[in-house]
């Protein structure tokens, strides 16, 4: 599937268009399955780890997460377009901003 067709558009607008975590959990409970829904959080939560220097084996042990799936956040994350980058860097500012209330 085109990455930049007209459905991913409107997917893309769609997810844009929510405007709170209780909004995004309805649409993306209704949207995907409860194991595509987990293998997403998965894999953000193996960026997180890798990001913050654990190794493979330390977040096969936390996790149980294929060394497959490690390996392709790993990939994602140094030659991909920057989208794990963006949501990650976004995600810290956030937490830090929290933390300064």
């Amino acid at each position: 599937m085109d990455m930049h067709g007209s459905e991913m558009n409107t997917l893309f607008e769609a997810i844009l268009s929510l405007q709170s975590a209780e909004e995004c959990a309805m649409f993306f409970e209704d949207i995907c399955t409860i194991k595509e829904l987990q293998a997403m959080a998965q894999r953000l939560q193996v960026a997180q780890l890798l990001d913050s220097g654990r190794n493979y084996v330390e977040i096969y042990q936390d996790t149980g997460v294929s060394s497959a799936t490690i390996c392709r956040v790993n990939k994602c994350l140094m030659y991909g377009r920057g989208g794990y980058r963006i949501a990650l860097d976004r995600m810290k500012d956030a937490e830090e901003n929290n933390e300064d209330r």
